[in-house]
């Protein structure tokens, strides 16, 4: 029996919305997203990278926001980010990001008391810029899949 390594951290998806598009999520109902790139803040403290698995796979229950948006054909994980220093740094990343971007409102955050873990960009590079930077405020080392 091998015993896997449990690595706990925060990670960033970069999501790509290819078109404009209402999209229900949960209860939180209609939402609309815009053609552009999305980026989307949560951490895990049991399996990082089982999270990021899940994210990544077609084929699961939707549970949290995140999960409505990606079930979405329209959407589309370009890039994940993350630390697996074995804190949950998801609130600070956000705020930092937010700064730069324009926040979904209650969207992935009903556990905390941030406006948003989705933050909105017209395109990639500023939405990689951003990510960037909030790692080096924040003084995490950014690693990607």
């Amino acid at each position: 029996m091998s015993i896997k390594t449990v690595r706990k951290g925060t990670y960033c998806l970069l999501i790509h919305q290819k078109a404009d598009k209402k999209i229900i999520i949960g209860q939180k109902g209609k939402i609309n997203f815009y053609k552009g790139c999305y980026v989307y803040i949560g951490s895990a403290m049991n399996s990082l990278e089982g999270r990021i698995q899940r994210h990544l796979s077609k084929d699961k229950k939707l549970h949290w926001h995140v999960d409505y948006l990606l079930d979405n054909p329209q959407s589309l994980i370009n890039e994940v980010y993350f630390s697996d220093d074995g804190v949950k740094h998801e609130c600070e990343l956000a705020k930092s990001i937010a700064e730069n971007g324009k926040e979904v409102q209650g969207f992935g955050c009903s556990d905390c008391k941030c406006n948003s873990h989705l933050i909105y960009f017209l395109n990639i590079d500023d939405a990689e810029y951003a990510v960037s930077n909030a790692f080096k405020e924040i003084g995490l080392e950014r690693k990607n899949i």
